[in-house]
């Protein structure tokens, strides 16, 4: 399970470098071509995010024990995700210097002060992002209890299964040996009953032979 991880790891790591490349290059860029490159480094992202949820799955998989150091690995691999995706916003309105100065001409100034407006935005729904962010993670720790204590109630279930399970063929067994012992009971009692009957029989064919006996005398 763990090298699905890694190999997730790698493919993240080659499609960050090569968003990173290309948001690089948007600011250079002006109309169509900046277009298909914001389009291009979109779906990247939208590619990389997938990805983060691969190994947001594949770390659920791993034993409690051993997802400490996965789980640490996540949290970087977020990290570098809101950074890209803030260097991508931050990118789509901004220009290089020579693209700036063939597009303003005389007026850098105000441009630059809407600019500024822009950044000052961007950062706010940055914020916003961060928030949202922090929010689904802290979904996503009680979700992982919530996973932990259905196990553990599923574990319970199982061992109290098999107690009764167990319990079941204790009275079974306990009915066998209780129907055994009243069957040997019953003919202990019978052999008993057959015994004083004959006891009684032997007694009487003794007293009537002592009668007949002293009779002829």
């Amino acid at each position: 399970m763990s090298s699905d991880f890694e190999g997730y790891e790698q493919d993240f790591s080659v499609l960050t470098a090569e968003i990173t490349n290309r948001i690089g290059k948007v600011p250079k860029l002006l109309g169509d071509e900046k277009k298909q490159m914001v389009s291009n480094v979109e779906k990247q992202l939208e590619e990389a995010r997938e990805l983060l949820e691969q190994m947001e799955l594949e770390v659920r998989e791993i034993p409690p024990q051993s997802r400490g150091m996965y789980s640490s690995r996540m949290r970087s691999y977020k990290q570098e995700m809101e950074k890209l995706e803030a260097d991508f916003k931050r990118s789509r309105i901004a220009y290089s210097d020579e693209v700036r100065n063939e597009l303003l001409g005389d007026d850098g100034n105000s441009s630059e002060i809407q600019r500024a407006h822009l950044l000052d935005n961007t950062e706010r729904l940055e914020r916003s992002s961060r928030r949202l962010e922090a929010g689904y993670q802290i979904a996503v720790e009680t979700e992982q209890i919530g996973q932990d204590i259905l196990e553990n109630l599923s574990n319970d279930r199982e061992k109290i299964q098999r107690a009764r399970e167990r319990l079941r063929e204790t009275d079974a067994n306990l009915g066998k040996s209780s129907r055994i012992l009243t069957g040997m009971l019953r003919r202990i009692i019978q052999n008993r009953i057959l015994l004083v009957i004959l006891g009684i029989i032997v007694i009487f064919a003794v007293l009537m032979i002592i009668y007949f006996s002293v009779r002829r005398h």
